[in-house]
């Protein structure tokens, strides 16, 4: 069980938490939830011991592991597979001493350790988490350092899950993910096995994959059992039920007062007075609970709606080179009202999709047809690095008004949910949260006709979420919404699109169909790494004489294949040292009286000989898998 017994924090001298106390029971799966800055992230500092608390005690269970994502992404030459595999450090560390043990029985202790921890199937349990984040079979044999940071903090996110700490510990862990991605973490996280607290503003997250509710308020930390709908219903009623007690207490308050004012100087009463005087000080008013109010955002309406079709896309292809489109045969058109969410997993051309419909990507074939005088926004969370961090919002505004006066500049800046303080600090000391508002402002500043929106959500918390939604469906304009959050998806758009082979189409389903698809298909693909066919053997190449041409073709095949090549020769270094060890455990077994004297190392000995030969015989059929791609890879020829 995790324990907090008045706990009281501080963050840079503000009071975060005050006397707060806490009981989780082990396997319970929590979900954090409370305005920006209310301390969750600090809570999760204070247990893993990285920030001090000025009074009370948190109590651990001292055989717990403690797990939560990297700071920072790795970026190293390792593949993705193999940083996840190193995550689970007991496995790595047993594997590296059975290389170099030599008594009979530490290696009997180290191969039932591992059969114990399931050590054979880590590499296809890795692998299928690493698919379920996004993650091909190519990808995870590349190095991490090709990937961007966003693709990093996936495979950080694959390396904590996979060493399944006894206390997972994630701090909007939905940020870095597509919807596809998000619909598999909610899906493994409501099975995780242990204890898992997760700080995250996503609705449906927080109604799929957890418990319970750890809700912070007013310095304070309170426990909900259900999820967070149930939540919601039981914090309004609590709301309700506070609103009307304090209401009553204040009318038998005023009555009372009112006793005392009349007759407080009449000697007869003044001992009644003196005795309701005590009996008001004596009455504790129940605390308001807060009201999760919100700054709104406003999106300018055009100046005139648009004529349908806003945009007209016929047999068009786009991307990056011109003989190598992302996407084609798109043959779609988007009315000046639609209301547009885009489907597909990432890497599918969803992002070069918007480009093309923001006019930042040019098509290479086909017809766009753009109605008159069409304006067109885009927002997207990389923009914001382009917001300049030794300015203030003020100053951004200021730029798209210079004629307009100061307080018509600060009144437009106040639309964008931005206060009198935070409007004048500078920009690189703003929230994610506030920089995602300014830059929502700015790009909506002009009226768009289309507002393109790529994951709008990260680094907003619930209120301003739910503000988004409100500002979204008042926006007179089209809106196409790129989103992992399904509840923003569900209340603001009204079609799919999806986004996959090559093209766009419209989706027919629904989210929740949707949902079912990709768990179907995370589930085959967990089938097939888990249990993959053997290959059927390639044919050698037959001897014969090569020309120039030929062998230097050959040798560039050698070299392209060079670390297939490494992965054999390691896989057979490690089958080597598997039959030394099966022969030290042979040994073991001749010990003369050994059944006789003591049964139960015979008996453990001989567990661990049949776990080294399970192992070997994984490693054998990797390896003829591995052996027949190289033979396949020699005898294929360029296209």
């Amino acid at each position: 069980m995790l324990k907090i017994e008045n706990l009281t924090v501080r963050i840079a001298g503000r009071l975060l938490l005050e006397d707060a106390n806490l009981s989780l029971p082990s396997g319970t799966r929590a979900g954090l939830v409370g305005k920006n800055g209310c301390g969750k992230t600090t809570l999760f500092k204070v247990l893993l011991g990285e920030h001090p608390s000025e009074t009370g005690d948190v109590s651990i269970p001292k055989s717990w592991q403690i797990g939560q994502v990297a700071q920072e992404a790795p970026g190293t030459e390792d593949s993705l597979l193999e940083i996840v595999l190193a995550a689970d450090k007991e496995r790595a560390e047993l594997l590296s001493e059975a290389e170099t043990a030599s008594d009979p029985d530490r290696i009997a202790a180290i191969y039932e350790r591992l059969d114990d921890i399931d050590a054979y199937t880590a590499e296809s349990r890795a692998a299928s988490i690493l698919a379920g984040l996004g993650f091909s079979e190519q990808d995870q044999q590349a190095p991490a350092s090709s990937f961007s940071g966003g693709w990093r903090m996936r495979v950080a996110l694959a390396a904590v899950l996979f060493s399944e700490p006894d206390l997972l510990l994630l701090d909007e862990p939905t940020n870095y993910l597509d919807l596809e991605g998000t619909l598999w973490l909610e899906n493994y996280l409501s099975r995780y096995p242990g204890t898992v607290l997760v700080i995250s503003h996503d609705r449906d997250l927080l109604n799929v994959a957890v418990d319970s509710i750890i809700h912070f308020e007013n310095r304070h930390i309170q426990f909900f059992k259900g999820n967070f709908d149930t939540f919601e219903h039981n914090r309004e009623l609590q709301r309700e039920l506070a609103s009307k007690t304090r209401e009553k207490l204040e009318k038998q308050i005023a009555h009372m007062q009112g006793f005392v004012d009349r007759f407080k100087a009449k000697a007869s009463k003044a001992r009644q007075a003196q005795s309701k005087i005590k009996a008001i000080a004596k009455i504790k008013l129940p605390a308001m609970l807060e009201e999760e109010g919100t700054r709104p955002f406003h999106f300018p309406a055009p100046e005139k709606i648009v004529a349908s079709p806003a945009i007209k896309l016929e047999n068009v292809r786009c991307g990056y080179a011109k003989d190598a489109p992302v996407l084609h045969n798109l043959d779609l058109r988007i009315d000046s009202d639609d209301r547009i969410a885009l489907l597909g997993s990432n890497g599918n051309g969803k992002s070069t999709f918007a480009k093309l419909l923001a006019g930042r990507l040019p098509h290479v074939d086909g017809n766009v047809v753009m109605a008159p005088k069409l304006q067109v926004a885009m927002f997207a969370q990389h923009q914001m690095d382009d917001l300049h961090p030794d300015q203030t919002p003020v100053d951004h505004v200021r730029k798209l008004m210079a004629k307009a006066p100061e307080s018509i500049v600060r009144s437009r800046t106040a639309q964008m949910g931005l206060d009198h303080e935070r409007m004048n600090t500078l920009t690189a000391k703003l929230s994610g949260g506030e920089k995602a508002r300014l830059l929502l402002g700015l790009c909506t500043f002009h009226g768009p006709d289309i507002l393109i929106l790529d994951e709008p959500t990260n680094h907003l918390d619930m209120g301003a979420r739910e503000a988004l939604v409100h500002a979204i469906n008042e926006f007179r304009g089209a809106v196409i919404l790129v989103s992992h959050d399904r509840h923003l998806i569900d209340a603001t758009t009204e079609r799919l699109w999806i986004v996959r082979d090559g093209t766009v189409s419209p989706y027919e389903e629904d989210l929740a169909t949707y949902r079912k698809e990709v768990l179907q298909t995370g589930r085959k693909r967990k089938d097939q790494l888990v249990a993959a066919p053997e290959p059927e053997p390639a044919s050698p190449p037959a001897p014969q004489q090569l020309d120039y041409d030929e062998r230097r073709e050959l040798s560039e095949r050698r070299r392209k294949l060079a670390p297939l090549k490494q992965k054999i020769s390691e896989k057979e270094y490690k089958i080597q040292k598997l039959d030394e060890d099966i022969s030290k455990l042979d040994s073991a077994l001749l010990e003369p009286g050994l059944y006789e004297n003591n049964p139960d190392k015979a008996a453990r000995i001989s567990k661990m000989r049949a776990s080294a030969e399970k192992q070997k015989d994984l490693l054998e059929e990797e390896w003829l898998s591995l052996s027949d791609e190289y033979e396949a890879g020699l005898v294929a020829k360029p296209a």
